[in-house]
Formats: C-alpha cells, structure tokens, sequence
C-alpha cells in the first residue's frame, strides 16, 4: 500500500489543541488496523526545545532514540500507542542547519540558496523519510503555529508542493480551527474561520476537512455556513466541541464517522475502527471515583504543560484504580520559605511526587517534601531530579551530614566532592555546551529480585528513558544500603543506580529514568500504578 499523508494546520489562534486532533485521528485509523506513524513540524528556529524554558514550551518529551522534542509527541504516543522517535521532530533550527552544512561543503555547487526550493525541498525530504523509514500506511503530520504566521510559510508551502507530487488521493488537509463566542450576543461566530480558510486558500491549500473547536455547542447553521463559504462538503465540517477529558476526543469524532470520511477521499476501502479501549477508559474516566490528592512539589507551580506526562500518567494510573486525581500544586521554594498554607497542602496530600527538573532553586524545599514523606510513611515517586533528592535527604539523614548534596547545586564549589552523593555524568566534559549533552533516550535497568520494585515489573530487565546530567555517586553506595537504602535497578553495562527505594517504607521510589513517558491510557506505567494503588491504602 502507498503510504497517505494526513496534514492537520491551525487557524484564528494557537493552543485550540492540534496535537489532540491528529494523535485522535491517528489512534482511530489505527484502530481500524492501519499502521500510523506521526511527525510535528515546528516553525521555531530552536533545533529543539532540549534548552527552552518550561515556561516557554512546556516539558520535552524524549523518545526512545534521545530525540528532545515537542509536548505533542507525548500526546502522539499515548493515543496511538507507537514508540516515536527522532524522525518525528522537525524544526526550522534542524532544516536550516543541514542545508547550510550542506552549502558550507559544496554540495550545492555554488547555487543560490533560497526558501524555495531549498528550504521547502528538505522539509519534504523529512516528511518523506520519516514516511519511508518507519513503514507506515499513514502519515499524520501536524504543522506547528497558526496558519498568517509568516515563519510557518515554507511548512504550507512545502506541503502544498507535497500534494502535487503524491496526489489528492494520497494527501489529505485537515484545518483546525477555532469557533469563538461573543457574551454580548450569546452566539459562536464562523467569521474568523472563513477568514483563516481565505488565508489558508491565498497559499495554495484548500482544506479537506475542517475541524471546528468551541467551548459551546455548535449548531447545523454554523456547519452548512463554514461549508459554503469555505467550499468544503458538510459532512467534512467537523464539530470538535470541547470535552471533559482528551481521551474522549477519539470517540467524539468518530460520532460523525471521520474514519469513513478519510477513507473515502485517500481511497483507503471501506475500514472501521474496533472502539473497544477508548470505550473502556472513558467509562472508567466518568465513573464516579473517590478523590486522591496527589502534591506534586516542583518550581512551575499551576503550568500544566511543564508537567505533561507526569499529570498524564497519574490521571491515567488514577483511571484504572477507580479514583479521581485531585492534583495539589506544592511550590518548593515556598516550602523553603516555611510557608504555612504550602506545608498544609503537602501534609493533606495522599501521596507526594518530585518531578524533574534542572538548577538549585527550590531544592531544599524538594528535600522538605522528601523528608516529610520518609518520616511520615507517606507514598513518594521521585522522578530524575526526584530520586537524587531523595538520595540527598536519605544520605543527610542517616549519615549526619548536612552538607551532603548534588554537584549540580554546589555552584559555589565550596562544599566539597566527598559530599557529593549526586555527580556529574561520568566521562562528560563538565564545560560541555547545554545542548543535547545529557544522557538521553533509552537505557537497560537490570532489577533485582525480592524487591519492591521488582514485585512491580515482574521482569529482570527493563528499558526506560532518560534525560539528566547527574549521576548517583556510587562511593555512596555500600553505607547507604547499611542504612536502609535499596538499590533494586542498576545499568549492566555501566554498573549506574537506576532506582533506588527505601525500606520499610509502603512506597517510597525515585528512578533516575522518566517513567511518564511511556504510560498509556490503558496501560498505566508500573511505577505511577504501584504509587496510586499505595496512595489507595
């Protein structure tokens, strides 16, 4: 079978949740059988967003093969349930970067190098490749921006000269786009996406399928009317109402039986979808559930996007042990401060989680968390950064030494490097450029037997991902294990801690490895449902 390309766009204005509506898409046509594979397209000039601020663009995801990439990838994961991996992340920084490595060597033979062809060229190629390498039957790409961005003009143009290459029916353009509702008039207005369409069409692109978003129910008015001045077919005039849950995004298209739809224009025969799992959790999403409070203590407080996949996988692993996640924002630097209403929340919650994350600000109140949750025999998942500070109070604790801490935090250098017990990656230039320098992508952890996190895999060897530049200090070792600590999940090949757990503690885990990001919805990770299940008790 020729592989077909699906193209989703954005109109009116970022964030109406594309990363949603392709990941929806590709899990329904996989569900029907079909191989899917996806790949996001971002405009920014960033080569990845491995040194952006969280505030900027939320976490970065890493894929098996150490590609630091977009939040939207884990979306694609999760729904599709395929491992991803470097060819699905595609910036402007990367394009420009090979083409003018390619200019610098001659290979252009002293050609002028220009947007088009050149740039448009290797956008295609990347499509393409990624296409040919994974295998796939189809190709879901998303362009990231909003369509009259002008750094988002050789993705438009690099997929319009796509179609006419492959065809209209081995492409398919899907735009989404937003409905906005005036209070004054108590109604949604179609205006702005007849106009996004108008700019869109002034490219070259005329859409396939729009999917409409609004936060109010939309009528059969506001369909027929974006169907006529837009030229596209009622049926492909998709409601795309906003949901309690994302999860319920793949049945709620299928309502207007989208898969037919598709199939019909990329002549894919007649297909439908087996909705058994998305039926099953989003019974288990609207069944009436007990509360857990989970604090997830960390420096970006309220910025959900900073902690994606960690909110995912608890939702998730909350999902399948039939409560509702009641997720309680803890700010460690105010727990550092000793602020009372911060304390409260942490000593009120179920279960504590230290996420990931990067520089000293906060990290004494992180230890705070740590020390309340061994003390206390409160359930604690520490993850990355998470399991080093928990190593670093274990070890202030038990070996009466407050100066014990992480080489990352001693900006000073004055504390010493026999008090590391968190070092710098072994074999590293420590003067390194920040960028793509951390262990990345994934790693074997061997498990051993008889212990807590063993009982949790069931299996001797595993695979997870990482992405840190510290280490666990294995000097540290034998005296810690003297004092409680257990060491269940080592590195064969480099002998590194990768989990450490306490004993006598119902669940206290930290993985040097981020386990969020291989949860899926019908499978929560063995770590975040061994976590809940304790938070439970």
């Amino acid at each position: 079978m020729v592989c077909k390309y699906i193209f989703v766009t954005g109109g009116v204005c970022s964030s109406l949740g594309k990363g949603i509506a392709s990941s929806s898409i590709g899990a329904l046509l996989k569900a029907c059988g079909l191989k899917v594979f996806t790949q996001k397209l971002d405009p920014y000039l960033n080569v990845d967003p491995g040194t952006m601020s969280p505030f900027q663009h939320g976490e970065v995801f890493v894929t098996d093969d150490g590609g630091e990439t977009d939040l939207d990838l884990g979306h694609y994961e999760r729904f599709i349930d395929t491992n991803l991996s470097k060819l699905s992340s595609v910036t402007t920084g990367k394009v420009y970067n090979e083409v003018l490595d390619k200019e610098r060597k001659g290979i252009f033979l002293g050609r002028t190098i220009q947007i088009i062809p050149h740039i448009t060229d290797a956008i295609q190629e990347k499509v393409t490749q990624a296409a040919e390498k994974s295998g796939c039957e189809i190709m879901v790409v998303e362009i990231g921006g909003t369509v009259g961005d002008i750094e988002g003009l050789p993705y438009l143009e690099a997929i319009r000269q796509l179609r006419n290459k492959l065809g209209q029916e081995n492409t398919f353009f899907v735009h989404l786009t937003l409905l906005p509702y005036l209070g004054g008039s108590k109604e949604l207005k179609t205006k702005p996406t007849q106009a996004s369409v108008r700019e869109l069409r002034s490219i070259g692109i005329q859409p396939d399928m729009i999917l409409a978003r609004a936060d109010y129910p939309i009528k059969k008015e506001h369909i027929k009317k974006i169907a006529l001045f837009c030229d596209v077919e009622e049926q492909y005039v998709i409601p795309a109402q906003t949901v309690s849950s994302i999860y319920e995004v793949p049945m709620n298209f299928e309502k207007y039986d989208i898969t037919e739809l598709i199939a019909k224009k990329l002549n894919l025969g007649k297909i439908k979808p087996n909705l058994k799992i998305w039926e099953d959790i989003v019974e288990k999403i609207k069944a009436k559930k007990t509360p857990l409070k989970i604090a997830l203590v960390g420096k970006y407080t309220g910025l959900d996007d900073a902690y994606l996949s960690v909110i995912e996988s608890l939702k998730i692993a909350c999902y399948q042990n039939e409560r509702n996640l009641e997720l309680v924002w803890v700010s460690s630097e105010k727990l550092e401060e000793k602020d009372k209403e911060t304390i409260e929340l942490l000593h009120g919650a179920d279960g504590i989680v230290v996420p990931g994350g990067f520089g000293s600000r906060g990290i004494e109140g992180k230890i705070m968390a740590a020390k309340y949750a061994r003390e206390n025999k409160i359930p604690y998942l520490g993850l990355c950064l998470g399991m080093q500070i928990m190593t670093i109070e274990f070890a202030r604790h038990f070996l009466k030494n407050p100066k014990i801490t992480s080489e990352e935090f001693d900006e000073t250098e004055e504390i010493g490097s026999e008090n590391y017990v968190i070092h710098f990656l072994p074999g590293q230039n420590k003067d390194k450029e920040k960028g793509g320098t951390l262990r990345l992508g994934s790693y074997p952890c061997k498990i051993k037997k008889g212990t807590k996190t063993y009982s949790l895999y069931k299996k001797d060897l595993i695979e997870e991902r990482h992405r840190h530049r510290y280490e666990f200090n294995n000097k540290f070792k034998e005296k810690l294990e003297k004092a409680g600590m257990i060491f269940p999940g080592i590195n064969p090949n480099k002998n590194l801690v990768e989990i450490a757990e306490i004993k006598d503690h119902p669940f206290m885990i930290g993985s040097q490895f981020h386990p969020e990001f291989k949860s899926r919805p019908s499978r929560p990770h063995p770590l975040f449902q061994g976590f809940i299940q304790a938070c439970k008790k």
